[in-house]
Parts: C-alpha cells; sequence; structure tokens
C-alpha cells in the first residue's frame, strides 16, 4: 500500500512538469490551402508567394509581436480530395522575423503534394486533428480555409466537420478565392461563393469571411486576414458571418 501511494505522489508531482511542457502561444493557426483539382502549378505557387509574404510583412509582424504573448503558432496545409491533406509548413511558432522568414521559405521550397476534387469537410476534420494533437496551448485556435468553391465531393461532409471543430472551440474562417489575378472573370456563374462559405463553411466566435477579386490582390486579402485573426478582430460587418454557428 505504501508503494502504490508513493507511486501516486511522484506521478501528481509530475503531472505540472508535463502541462508546462506544452508552448502557451496567442493563437494556433491551421491555414487550408486549396489545391484541389481547379488550381494547377502556377496558381499553387502564386497562393504560396502571397501567404509568405503576408507571413513577413511587417503589418502582420506587428499584429504578432503585440499580442498577450508575442508569438503564435501556424501550419500550412495543401489540400485536395478526401485521402488528399499534405502538410507544407509543420506547426512553427513564429515570434519575429527571423522565425517568419523561415516559415515562408519553406512555403516557397516544399513541392506540391496534394490533390484531387474538392473535400472541404476532410480538410477541416485533418486541421481539427493537427490542433488537437499538437504540443501546443493557444489562447484562441482557428482553422483558415481557403477555396475557389463550396462543393465537397465526398469525405467528410462539410456539416459535420464544422459542427465538430465549433464543438471543439475552433473557430473557422475563410477564404473565397472569387479570382486570382487581376485579369480573371470573377464570381462563379451559378452562385454567390461568399455567401455559400458564410453559410456552410466558416463558423465559431468572431468567423468571417474575406474574398478575393479582380479588384483585391491575392497577398493584400491574405495579410488582411491575417491580422485580423492574429489580433482577434472580426471583419467588417458585410464580410463576416454571425458570431457563432
Amino acid at each position: 500500500m505504501r508503494v502504490c501511494r508513493l507511486w501516486l505522489f511522484v506521478c501528481l508531482c509530475l503531472l505540472p512538469a508535463a502541462a508546462q511542457a506544452s508552448e502557451e502561444v496567442d493563437l494556433e493557426l491551421v491555414l487550408l490551402a486549396d489545391a484541389s483539382g481547379s488550381i494547377d502549378n502556377a496558381e499553387i505557387r502564386f497562393q504560396r508567394l502571397g501567404y509568405a509574404a503576408a507571413l513577413t510583412h511587417p503589418q502582420v509582424l506587428a499584429a504578432i509581436t503585440g499580442g498577450m504573448l508575442g508569438k503564435v503558432a501556424v501550419t500550412y496545409v495543401e489540400w485536395g480530395d478526401a485521402e488528399s491533406q499534405a502538410v507544407v509548413l509543420p506547426w512553427t511558432v513564429i515570434d519575429g522575423p527571423a522565425a517568419a522568414k523561415a516559415a515562408a521559405d519553406r512555403l516557397l521550397t516544399t513541392p506540391r503534394l496534394a490533390f484531387g476534387f474538392n473535400a472541404i469537410g476532410s480538410a477541416l476534420a485533418f486541421a481539427q486533428a493537427l490542433i488537437e494533437g499538437n504540443d501546443l496551448r493557444g489562447l484562441r485556435k482557428v482553422i483558415d480555409i481557403s477555396a475557389d468553391s463550396a462543393n465537397n465531393w465526398g469525405g467528410v461532409p462539410i456539416d459535420v466537420a464544422r459542427a465538430t471543430a465549433i464543438a471543439g472551440g475552433i473557430t473557422i474562417n475563410g477564404l473565397a478565392i472569387l479570382c486570382r489575378h487581376d485579369n480573371c472573370s470573377g464570381r462563379p456563374i451559378d452562385y454567390d461563393l461568399e455567401a455559400a462559405f458564410a453559410q456552410l463553411i466558416v463558423g465559431g466566435p468572431g468567423s468571417f469571411v474575406v474574398t478575393v477579386d479582380g479588384e483585391t490582390r491575392f497577398a493584400d486579402a491574405v495579410r488582411r486576414k491575417l491580422i485580423l485573426e492574429i489580433a482577434g478582430r472580426a471583419a467588417p460587418q458585410r464580410r463576416r458571418t454571425a458570431a457563432s454557428r
């Protein structure tokens, strides 16, 4: 009996040390970038350049270092079909220019790994698993998904993945890509992509949708979105959802 009590005492003493092993950050952010069949290799490169430029931008770095802890954790994932989600940038703590540049360099040197038709629900479920399986403790947890459609061809249904993530304390924000280049055609012909994102995909406290169209440069939209997410602020009213879904 004395041995059992001693073992219990040792275990209890070790619990605080185990808890302290997790690094605390202001934000755990999963960037889910569209790499489905509608995205060619040039557009993959274009997207990564936009995220690399945004992560290293002085305004984004100011938002990061101005937080309570002065650091955020970011992972970048490209997604395609239900079986294709690829981590391009593993969880990386960014606390200043050097870490941001290292993250940007990783984005620009890793080959494309994801392919296939849209499986947004599976991408969201994959992102939630990354958040729940890391060794970080974020004051906030956000999944940020970009896509040029709201279609879901197989895999986890979007509504199931969305509800599960929100129930887990995760906010889902969206980047609705109406146009990657200034000279492209714009909105989908048969539905409003912004509205589809708001109704079907994003959710949680302060969730919002930012759009990229012919009047908005991709890197500018990504930078604006990252600043909002890092600072914990909502987007302007016309581009945000209800506070919680």
